[in-house]
């Protein structure tokens, strides 16, 4: 009889294992690893948060210093500004000043021409226009018979003693002074006159007799 050979037993294999896939026997080596430490995840959250703390405050640093320089260039440009502005208001009243001194002369001979009767025709409107323009570029005339005399705004040219004056007094208008806004182009120049020497009469004085003769006249009157 001839033998049939056998043929090749395949081995036993668990039903189990047959039937689990591969990717449930990753997950189960995951799990028998175990899971992953939060621990460090929070640690790198917590770095990058202070690094980006760490840039806002340079930034705000940053901005805090530009914007303190800017507000220094713009102060220093209001002040510059204000400086020219001053500076050109200056340059102009010394023009107008300047053409003013130079007119003095023009004027002091139409004043001379009215009091002597001659500012007739068509030279007193060609004098009464100059006028006008110099009272509108600032001009402006002082100086009166009468008023105390004031060193700081007359010039006396002639002297003398009056029983007339209490104190030292304008008696006459030579040439009469001159001033722009504050700025005096020409000092009144002016005859004097004092109090008599000896005489007694100064201001107080009389004011004191004055004040005396009210008295007296208002005082009651006697049975």
């Amino acid at each position: 009889m001839t033998e049939e050979p056998k043929g090749f037993e395949e081995p036993d294999v668990p039903s189990e294992a047959a039937d689990k896939p591969a990717d449930a026997k990753d997950a189960g080596s995951a799990e028998e690893a175990g899971p992953a430490a939060p621990g460090g995840d929070a640690k790198e959250l917590a770095d990058e948060l202070t690094a980006v703390r760490a840039q806002l405050d340079q930034v705000r640093t940053a901005l805090g210093e530009r914007t303190a320089d800017l507000q220094r260039l713009q102060a220093e440009y209001q002040n510059y500004r204000r400086r020219v502005e001053r500076d050109r208001i200056a340059v102009k009243e010394i023009a107008i000043a300047n053409l003013l001194i130079e007119l003095l002369p023009v004027l002091d001979d139409i004043g001379r021409a009215r009091e002597h009767g001659e500012l007739v025709g068509g030279f007193k409107s060609v004098a009464e226009s100059l006028e006008t323009v110099a009272a509108k570029l600032g001009l402006q005339q002082f100086g009166k018979e009468g008023e105390p005399f004031d060193p700081l705004v007359h010039e006396a040219l002639m002297h003398s003693y009056s029983p007339d004056v209490t104190q030292t007094t304008c008696v006459q208008i030579l040439q009469p002074g001159y001033r722009i806004g504050e700025r005096n182009l020409r000092p009144a120049r002016v005859a004097v006159a004092e109090p008599q020497p000896g005489s007694g009469h100064t201001q107080d004085e009389s004011e004191a007799e004055q004040k005396a003769d009210g008295e007296e006249s208002g005082g009651p009157d006697e049975g």
